[in-house]
């Protein structure tokens, strides 16, 4: 399968790219990012719309996966129209274009479109209400990918892993800092359900060939708190896990509004790709084993200097 993936040089898109480029024909979307890749990159702005059926009409894929976005939470509340054209617009304009030539769309969205009140597990069917700009834009960007593409498929995500910066995801921050022996703060009233991000390719490409479409909840089989998963990452590493304080979401002085309830059921997911999600535990563990053959430092090595 030849697959276009935007965002190349993020966290998602970066380690799909790298573990699916044996076996799949991976075509990277990316400014000016990476270099020496053992996947084809393409160098465009994907914000200059006008350049976008022109990207695909000379890559021919036969899937997008559109991982491109503001993810920086806070960030976003500081430019919402940027992330509005980023995280909202251009995926509908790209979900029309694929629609238009035949090109499957997967659209990676996020858990946070929930405000985290709910008592108990969030299903597909359940109601979304975003508590800020990046939650409000990722949805919009769900719902004019679904109007402009009803084939499309969405995949509301949560996920840690290895960044081309080594700053990016939660798992890199307490390794960082704990590493360091500094103390760190883990929030112990937020749920969520983090996969690994190699599983979350794996899942990814399993949902382009079953050619599914529609929302999907895609984290994951497991919820645990905030400070859990600080504590487990000291575990599997080594690391003093006394470092870490306890606190709640609501005392950390952050700019955008947290949910604190992403419980998310994986069941339509499981049923669809008949398989069982992988669990937290064994993800954990690959993304140790990821550290111990020097995975990050070879990621940096693709840093376009």
């Amino acid at each position: 399968m030849k697959i276009l993936v935007t965002g190349a040089s993020g966290l998602l898109g970066l380690n799909l790219s790298l573990q699916m480029h044996d076996k799949h024909e991976i075509i990277g979307v990316d400014r000016a990012k990476l270099a020496n890749t053992p996947f084809n990159i393409i160098k465009a702005d994907l914000l200059n719309l006008d350049a976008l059926p022109k990207l695909l009409d000379e890559s021919k894929p036969d899937a997008l996966i559109h991982c491109a976005a503001n993810a920086l939470v806070d960030a976003c509340e500081l430019d919402p129209n940027a992330t509005a054209i980023l995280n909202a617009e251009l995926p509908g304009r790209l979900a029309k274009l694929c629609t238009e030539r035949d090109i499957q769309f997967l659209h990676i969205s996020t858990d946070a479109v929930f405000d985290g009140t709910k008592e108990g597990i969030y299903t597909e069917d359940d109601e979304p209400n975003p508590l800020g700009v990046y939650a409000q834009t990722k949805l919009d960007g769900e719902i004019a990918v679904l109007d402009a593409n009803p084939n499309a498929a969405i995949a509301r995500v949560n996920f840690f892993g290895w960044s081309l910066s080594g700053s990016r995801s939660l798992s890199e921050f307490f390794i960082n800092n704990l590493k360091a022996g500094k103390e760190v703060n883990g929030f112990d009233d937020v749920y969520f359900c983090p996969m690994f991000v190699g599983d979350l390719a794996d899942t990814l490409i399993g949902m382009l060939s079953k050619s599914l479409s529609g929302t999907y909840h895609v984290v994951g089989s497991r919820a645990i708190t905030k400070y859990e998963f600080g504590g487990a990452i000291a575990n599997q590493f080594g690391f003093d896990a006394g470092l870490i304080n306890p606190i709640s979401v609501s005392d950390a002085g952050l700019k955008a509004k947290r949910s604190q309830n992403l419980r998310l059921s994986i069941n339509k997911l499981s049923t669809a790709l008949e398989y069982k999600i992988p669990d937290f535990s064994t993800g954990l563990a690959k993304f140790y084993t990821q550290y111990q053959q020097g995975y990050p430092q070879k990621m940096r090595s693709y840093q376009q200097l």
